[in-house]
């Protein structure tokens, strides 16, 4: 990236505004003519990170945002799918049925993958070696990741770059977290989205990034970089861009702009700009990503319902009575 370059990136309100025609703007703003060949294959990843009813609005992204993206997106071709991957307990399918993809997809005539049952292919990825990664995800003409805007346990924030988490297509992925930071950067070159439309209707604070608190902002923040979305949504949110890992690690490899500087914000800073609580990485926390790296941990301890959530539910408890402490 030229050193004399700015990146730019545009902040919406969408209180008392058309959502639709906010999200195009947002996308016109982008370019997003530019980037998207005429009958191009399009790849589109919302965040659909839990199909759990009362975390749905807070953790995945509005099905609203993303039918204005694909209507807008199938006027120009009509090759584009919607793509997850499955967690540990959770199937991709469930969470695109939890708040609506499913059906807007076939409304529209949009495809949908779960990249866990999609062909994969060894992807050279740094520190974890060799990955297998979605072939369909190679092979696309364009990618478009449309995040959440949450505070993270583990990663301190997650925005656009994170979301390309979820197009790692192993259900047990977490196995990768030993390497998860050198990991976001590296899946960032490797995918290069062409832009990324942020959902900060609802975002998320606190224990991110499925166990925090509910922080209603009713924004769209949108970038043809990446780094700078995530840099600048941090800062909107009082979080600091230095203490988020993949982000650096991403500007370190000129993947994107971080320094405030260099980023030039189209929108209201001031009537916005607010502040998060930060995420806090208990000693919990902190020990359950740590013996995340053990196959047998993941597999009979953390993927099995019937010990995960009554350890979960004794956590809690320790927190509330304050043995659980800051890690």
């Amino acid at each position: 990236m030229n050193g004399n370059s700015r990146s730019k990136v545009i902040l919406r309100g969408v209180n008392n505004a058309n959502l639709t025609a906010v999200v195009h703007e947002t996308m016109e703003f982008c370019g997003w003519r530019d980037h998207i060949a005429p009958n191009a294959k399009v790849v589109v990843k919302p965040n659909l990170c839990t199909a759990v009813p009362e975390k749905r609005e807070m953790s995945n992204t509005d099905v609203r945002i993303t039918q204005a993206v694909c209507e807008l997106l199938l006027t120009r071709t009509q090759d584009v799918t919607l793509v997850e991957s499955s967690g540990l307990r959770y199937s991709a399918w469930d969470a695109f049925n939890a708040n609506g993809h499913t059906e807007m997809a076939k409304r529209l005539g949009v495809k949908v993958v779960n990249l866990t049952e999609s062909r994969w292919a060894p992807v050279d990825v740094g520190p974890a070696k060799q990955v297998p990664l979605p072939v369909m995800m190679m092979e696309c003409d364009a990618f478009i990741t449309l995040p959440v805007l949450k505070t993270h346990a583990i990663t301190y924030y997650t925005g656009a770059l994170k979301n390309q988490w979820g197009c790692v297509p192993q259900h047990d992925r977490i196995l990768l977290h030993q390497y998860l930071d050198p990991m976001l950067a590296l899946l960032h070159a490797i995918f290069r989205p062409k832009f990324a439309v942020m959902d900060a209707i609802v975002g998320m604070e606190g224990r991110g990034p499925v166990g925090g608190k509910p922080r209603r902002l009713d924004l769209i923040l949108a970038s043809s970089d990446s780094v700078a979305l995530d840099a600048t949504a941090m800062r909107l949110v009082g979080l600091d861009p230095a203490l988020c890992c993949h982000i650096q690690l991403a500007a370190q490899q000129k993947l994107g702009l971080v320094d405030a500087a260099q980023i030039a914000v189209d929108g209201d800073w001031e009537r916005h700009q607010t502040q998060f609580e930060p995420a806090i990485c208990d000693k919990a926390i902190a020990a359950m990503d740590y013996m995340s790296r053990y196959p047998w941990f993941v597999k009979y301890m953390l993927e099995k319902d019937l010990v995960f959530y009554p350890f979960r539910a004794a956590v809690q408890v320790l927190r509330k009575v304050g043995i659980i402490e800051g890690a």
